[in-house]
């Protein structure tokens, strides 16, 4: 089931990221507590990433399918029962610590999400009680000697929904529980909430924590103005001290424009309405030429845009009949795994559960059709045509993906050759209201470091001892 999952991360995800593997002990006792925003998919991630298995607890309603039951069972997935699953049945709860108990016992490692459900948004939400119960219940029979250990996980999925996005999986230091078991017995309550709250703090450390949810379009305006070229002529070193994969430095940039963001906004609301204001206008302008942000780099070389607009095309030509001849087989599994999403997915949860649903859908549908394919073919033709046949099935699916979301990009860069030609003084207005925008981003990242390298002089030099 590992491989079979990790075939299909690789699938539908361009890029899954480990950022701090070398956290997660390999053995003994283990923990694993993340954010949950990207329904059963995290499940996956964390478990093909993960170099030991990781059994996980699951909502006791995908167990009614008997098949699934089984199936999930082998996995070593440990159901749960919630209020809203079946209030009457509440006494099962006991029963699913017992399982993980005997899981951790045997030095197993199992997965949890106290969070409880998960969300669209990748806002962090309430850190339930449940882990650190566990934890500290599991500590307290084998008197703080059972060496359990808890690996706080954070998951950041660049884009959920859309096919052939990016993933990162960011593993924050383990937490001994032990060090939250003393004076358990008599201050259960201090000792849970004290731990619990510790999970929440590592969780958040570890992903894009939104304390103010109204600035998520600065932020990402922000992102899409300044975090990229940032990070294009930027060392990983600068980035986050370490080698880091490129998800990764994206995250500490973000984090570092969510800080910003909150702290202009509360320093100087003057500036920050401003630029608010500034940011709206540009957003406008741009809406009304329908382009991207990205397409506006180009408008200062229109020759350069012509040429590369009559390259793509002669590349379009040329790889015109493998992308039909994979368009031709990926056509009926692609319209199944469609079906699906917007049939078994809840509309005011769709963003979080259309990459569970797309590749538990595209596993049976391109399994089943690409099947059904191969032995039509090989009927046909026999062997080794057939195997060449097969072979050629996901690179050609792949490529026809490909060549579809890149002929969308040569239709948006021929838009912003024809504005620059037809519309030159919105074209300059465009530059110009963009270059203040990223004058002003990097006159207040400038002013933020300053200002912390400052205190830190202060804070290093201390007070200051008149008395010689």
């Amino acid at each position: 089931m590992r491989a079979l999952i990790r075939l299909a991360l690789g699938f539908y995800f361009r890029r899954i990221e480990r950022f701090h593997l070398e956290r997660v002990p390999l053995s003994g006792p283990l923990l694993l507590t993340s954010n949950h925003p990207n329904s059963l998919t995290d499940s996956f991630v964390i478990g093909a990433t993960v170099p030991r298995k990781v059994n996980f607890v699951a909502t006791v309603q995908l167990f009614r399918f008997r098949p699934v039951k089984w199936l999930l069972g082998q996995c070593g997935v440990i159901p749960i029962n919630r209020v809203k699953d079946d209030p009457k049945a509440m006494r099962t709860v006991a029963d699913t610590f017992e399982a993980c108990f005997r899981v951790l016992e045997r030095g197993e490692a199992v997965g949890i999400f106290p969070e409880g459900i998960t969300y669209d948004d990748s806002q962090l939400k309430e850190v339930k009680t449940g882990a650190a119960r566990m934890a500290l219940e599991l500590e307290h029979r084998h008197h703080g000697k059972l060496g359990l250990q808890i690996v706080p996980v954070g998951l950041t999925f660049s884009a959920k929904e859309i096919y052939r996005s990016d993933a990162l999986a960011n593993f924050g230091d383990p937490i001994q529980a032990a060090d939250f078991f003393e004076g358990y017995s008599e201050r259960r309550k201090d000792c849970i909430k004290r731990l619990t709250e510790e999970i929440e703090r590592r969780i958040q450390s570890l992903i894009v924590h939104l304390p103010e949810l109204e600035h998520r379009r600065v932020i990402q305006a922000v992102k899409t103005l300044y975090l990229a070229e940032r990070l294009a002529s930027q060392s990983a070193a600068e980035a986050g001290g370490e080698s880091a994969p490129q998800r990764g430095r994206e995250l500490a940039g973000t984090r570092r424009i969510v800080e910003a963001v909150e702290y202009f906004c509360h320093a100087d609301p003057n500036r920050f309405a401003a630029f608010s204001t500034k940011l709206a206008l540009y957003e406008h302008r741009l809406a009304r030429l329908k382009i991207a942000d990205a397409d506006v780099a180009l408008f200062p070389n229109p020759k350069k845009m012509w040429g590369k607009s009559l390259l793509w095309a002669i590349l379009g030509i040329l790889g015109a009949p493998i992308a039909l001849y994979g368009w031709v087989h990926r056509a009926i599994p692609y319209a199944l795994v469609k079906w699906v999403v917007s049939r078994f997915t809840d509309p005011r949860h769709r963003i979080a559960q259309t990459s569970t649903a797309a590749i538990e859908a595209g596993i049976v549908a391109f399994g089943l059709c690409y099947g059904v394919f191969i032995l039509i073919f090989h009927f046909f033709f026999g062997w080794p045509a057939s195997l060449w046949y097969a072979l050629s099935l996901a690179p050609a699916s792949m490529l026809a993906h490909y060549y579809l979301r890149e002929t969308r990009r040569w239709i948006a860069g021929l838009r912003v050759a024809l504005v620059c030609v037809r519309a030159p003084l919105a074209s300059r207005t465009l530059l110009r209201l963009r270059r203040e925008l990223k004058e002003q981003i990097e006159a207040a990242r400038r002013e933020l470091a300053a200002g912390a390298k400052a205190s830190e002089t202060t804070v290093l030099a201390g007070p200051v001892d008149s008395s010689g």
